[in-house]
């Protein structure tokens, strides 16, 4: 008797344990989300964006499948932006300061000097301040996941070397499309031109634009040592990237499938932000000058993490 009770609470136990996994299951139904992002695949974001798909098939059974679509071929930020509010996309990961026209308290990214590291821009971007910022998207038609790391922007540029505030005069700066970097480059006396990024190679080549500012992994693995010759370490904004879903696309989904996009996205997060941060804070490890030239951008190029 007391053999057959054990066994028969070890079997009832399983089956209450077993319920709640399979209805989760249930719940999971075939999906297929078109997730764009604007730089190539072998850059950390697109090496994030795949461990993303991965993660989410994995832990869907097989059943919610990314398709990941990099190199802006579905447009810019902005133009990515509007066709998930509108219910034409799923998801796409692209930087917070191209949102500031949709939910303006994104500028608050946009700040000079706003972290003095990582570390402090992780525990407020992951913390509450960071997440009350995100939900204000919502109203929007937007819904935010998690913050990835851009990095601390440096300035690059074909003219001249810039080491003092006078020697920006008359440069023709590409400026995302955010009045907060519009206006802080003409106040610093350059001449702020908007572009998308993904005009910005040929804008450079074509000298339509004479230089830009990014973070290294973002100078880098998109090759802009091929059509700059100076590079400044100015680290004047930390720029974070964020992943978003449509919301239209979000109320769709059950609670089961959302923890699933939710979770993979912080696994992702975790995974980009590590690589990233295998570059130098400061400046590349070939770079041992405030204005470095092209030949020691091809060296960090070369040494970049496979």
């Amino acid at each position: 008797m007391i053999t057959f009770r054990r066994t028969l609470l070890a079997a009832l136990s399983a089956a209450a344990f077993a319920i709640p996994f399979q209805a989760a299951a249930q719940d999971i139904k075939p999906r297929i989300i078109r997730f764009g992002y604007g730089l190539n695949e072998v850059s950390n974001q697109g090496r994030a964006t795949k461990l993303f798909a991965q993660e989410v098939e994995k832990a869907s059974g097989g059943k919610m499948k990314v398709r990941a679509i990099g190199a802006a071929a579905l447009g810019s930020d902005v133009q990515m932006q509007q066709a998930l509010i509108g219910g034409a996309q799923e998801m796409m990961v692209g930087s917070t300061a191209t949102l500031v026209g949709i939910t303006k308290e994104m500028a608050i990214w946009d700040t000079p000097f706003l972290f003095n590291n990582a570390k402090e821009a992780d525990a407020v971007l992951d913390g509450p301040v960071g997440q009350k910022v995100m939900d204000k998207l919502q109203e929007k038609g937007l819904v935010g996941l998690v913050y990835w790391e851009n990095g601390f922007r440096n300035l690059t540029n074909s003219k001249r070397p810039v080491a003092k505030l006078e020697d920006m005069n008359g440069i023709k700066l590409r400026v995302m499309q955010n009045n907060v970097f519009l206006e802080s480059f003409k106040t610093l006396g350059a001449n702020a031109v908007p572009l998308p990024f993904s005009e910005l190679f040929t804008a450079l080549e074509t000298h339509t634009v004479d230089g830009q500012e990014n973070p290294y992994n973002t100078i880098v693995s998109s090759k802009f040592y091929e059509v700059q010759k100076y590079l400044t370490v100015t680290n004047h904004v930390y720029s974070p990237w964020i992943v978003l879903v449509s919301k239209k696309y979000w109320d769709t989904l059950s609670p089961a499938e959302q923890k699933v996009l939710r979770d993979a996205a912080k696994k992702s997060r975790d995974f980009e932000r590590r690589r990233t941060r295998r570059w130098p804070t400061s400046r590349p490890r070939a770079c041992r000058s405030t204005n470095c030239p092209p030949p020691k951008w091809a060296a960090c190029a070369r040494s970049s993490p496979p």
